[in-house]
């Protein structure tokens, strides 16, 4: 097992002094609490929510609990630097975080639009946090006090360590660290990181002289004496990694990855193999003549130190200071109790596990059992339902790897894909009794399961599918084929719809038990590289064979540092080794006019797109989908769609289409 020598920080030390109502926003607030200084200053792109759903509370409240004095400065005007000032010099120093979400994938569609709402804001409203949030943030809290150190953390740094692809321009950029002038970039789950940070800070040590610190990235010189290098810079020659505590993996240099897309693809597969936390390396990665070195991923916490972050006394309410005005994040989400993180899914579009480890990290029953009564005595507005026990997926609760040696050294990139690993514990039962005893709780009517349902672990217990089935589903399940089609699918890393079949059955029977009359919701993405027209052609004849009709859908939106991201940039398959001869070629659609073809096939009912999808079908030599038949995709002429079949939306993310933004108020 390869780790990176240092102390690992507990999270379970008692606070050193008593907790605030909320942390303070203002000077008034710090006077009224006979503060004269911050210890730390959090910068976020979101609206201040006291609550453990939103990530500057959780930062905030665990440094609190350390015994340090925190500010927020929520969604400050980036014009200039005098809002930065607003709580003065932060003593140890400033944590920049974008938000919950990063601010490109919060401002732009997949097509490059710009939305008119953001859920993170008082009012939904669109445009206060500016784009690359992390970058600018940082840039005017130097300007503000420009000798205090500035630790970056959020998904947004996370994902941008080191040189990404970047859709919004189009190009790749470099490493987050560098264009930030950060001390230090803190990425996946920071708890332990911010505390050891704060800590050594305190005791005198520079934050940017903190070179040791899993789940860190740092800029450096040159590599430290007596660390091994295994360079994999070179696509065709990739040495054995050595065994040893000190051994890094040399990723191809930033202006290496600009200028090949294939070595992109490689650079990409390398990072994402060194994602155990239990036997991950260091890696490192040259810009002009700097390196960014970024340690091991943090150590997962453990059932008591989770309990320890969500038993923190969250004020489980947004700032005062927003009066009454509504903030859909927090209107999502007030009711519901996210009881684990991480994800061993491994799906290739998505960046949870490279944020938040393939690791499943679970709460104890009891701390979970205590939330929900909270929400039930505290929280304005509850009326007897929890509208989600959950979190990534809604169905990992407590699920592991049967052998913690094997698990120590296993190097798969999914638990599940192409099939669920033989050492994967897929018992269901400590979720099955986490229902039971949350429905028992005095007060609680109702509990629905709001997260999206891994359904090829579902069928693997049946009971759980008939608890879930009995007792959960409000009307309609989401559940993610994401497509139909073998050669997406396999980009994707999803299962086949064989999975999904036995899961509609196993549903459907539950239901019928139960006397419910229950739907199915699935989600699908147009445009995911290794999509063919012909893919989306049969997936839109899937859905009319069995009569839905998506509202809403998802187009394919290039996240820095997915893996999917860099088959659409390189046109390589990095599921398997990169080379510059007999690599997989993977064919994206990147194209305005091509995207909206796949997207149209997913509204093939919509009698907007029945222009494109006419003219598509007939270049494809399938005219014979045209016309009134039950058996044909779309009328010909301008006569009317099929009458018929579910209507229902399906997103990935977040909605392409948001709603019309409510009419601001008059103040």
């Amino acid at each position: 097992m390869t780790a990176m020598p240092q102390t690992t920080t507990p999270l379970s030390t008692p606070a050193k002094a008593g907790c605030v109502p909320f942390l303070p926003m203002s000077r008034a607030e710090m006077d009224a609490l006979g503060w004269d200084q911050c210890d730390v200053i959090v910068v976020s792109g979101d609206a201040y929510v006291d609550h453990p759903s939103f990530g500057a509370a959780i930062i905030g409240r665990l440094l609190e609990a350390q015994g340090w004095r925190v500010g927020i400065i929520a969604q400050p005007d980036w014009n200039s630097a005098e809002p930065f000032k607003v709580l003065g010099r932060p003593r140890l120093f400033w944590g920049v975080t974008a938000g919950n979400m990063d601010s490109m994938v919060n401002r732009y569609t997949s097509d490059r639009r710009i939305r008119s709402d953001d859920a993170y804001t008082p009012g939904g409203e669109g445009g206060k946090r500016p784009d690359r949030a992390a970058l600018v943030y940082a840039q005017r809290c130097r300007e503000a006090f420009k000798d205090v150190p500035v630790v970056l953390g959020g998904i947004e740094a996370s994902l941008r360590r080191i040189a990404h692809y970047d859709y919004w321009s189009d190009k790749v950029r470099r490493s987050l660290l560098l264009d930030a002038k950060a001390d230090i970039l803190v990425y996946g789950n920071a708890e332990r990181a911010i505390v050891e940070i704060a800590a050594r800070a305190a005791a005198g040590e520079a934050v940017k002289a903190m070179k040791d610190i899993r789940g860190t990235a740092t800029i450096r010189d040159a590599v430290p004496e007596g660390w091994i290098v295994a360079d994999w810079s070179d696509m065709d020659d990739t040495p054995r990694i050595p065994k040893g505590e000190q051994v890094a993996v040399r990723l191809p240099s930033y202006e290496a990855v600009a200028a090949d897309p294939p070595l992109y693809a490689h650079a990409s597969r390398a990072l994402h193999l060194e994602s155990n936390a239990s036997n991950a390396h260091a890696l490192v990665q040259r810009h002009g003549d700097k390196e960014v070195w970024i340690n091991p991923p943090p150590i997962p916490l453990t059932m008591m130190e989770m309990d320890a972050v969500y038993d923190l006394p969250y004020a489980r309410a947004p700032h005062p200071s927003y009066g009454e005005c509504k903030l859909p994040a927090w209107e999502m989400i007030r009711f519901s109790v996210n009881i684990m993180r991480g994800c061993f899914g491994g799906c290739s579009f998505c960046s949870i596990t490279e944020h938040e480890g393939r690791v499943i990290q679970s709460r104890s029953e009891r701390s979970i059992l205590r939330e929900i009564e909270a929400i039930r005595d505290k929280t304005k507005g509850f009326t007897g339902t929890i509208s989600d026990l959950g979190g990534p997926t809604a169905n990992m609760y407590r699920l592991a790897c049967k052998d913690d040696d094997i698990q120590a050294v296993c190097r798969r990139l999914s638990c599940v894909y192409p099939d669920i690993c033989k050492n994967l514990d897929t018992d269901h039962s400590s979720l099955i009794q986490l229902y039971r005893k949350a429905r028992a709780i005095r007060g609680v009517k109702k509990i629905n399961i709001g997260s999206g349902l891994r359904y090829d672990l579902a069928v693997k217990s049946p009971e759980y599918v008939k608890e879930l089935v009995t007792h959960h589903v409000g009307g309609y399940l989401k559940i993610a084929p994401e497509h139909t089609e073998t050669g997406p699918l396999s980009k994707m890393m999803k299962p086949g719809m064989g999975a999904y079949d036995r899961f509609k059955q196993m549903f459907e029977a539950a239901a019928q038990a139960a006397g419910k009359k229950y739907y199915l919701i699935p989600y699908f993405i147009a445009a995911h590289p290794g999509t063919s027209d012909q893919d989306m052609m049969n997936l839109a004849l899937w859905l009319k064979r069995n009569g839905f009709k998506a509202d809403q859908v998802q187009t394919f939106l290039p996240s820095p540092m997915s893996l999917a991201t860099a088959m659409y940039h390189s046109g390589k398959n990095p599921l398997a080794p990169v080379r510059h001869t007999g690599t997989e070629d993977v064919v994206s659609a990147k194209g305005l006019k091509q995207r909206r073809l796949h997207k149209a096939f997913l509204r093939y009912h919509d009698p907007e797109n029945w222009p494109i999808l006419r003219e598509a079908l007939k270049r494809m030599g399938r005219a014979d989908l045209i016309g009134p038949g039950q058996h044909q995709l779309i009328p010909g002429g301008n006569g009317p769609a099929t009458k018929g079949g579910t209507s229902f939306r399906t997103q990935h993310t977040r909605a392409e289409f948001s709603p019309k933004p409510k009419p601001k108020r008059n103040r």
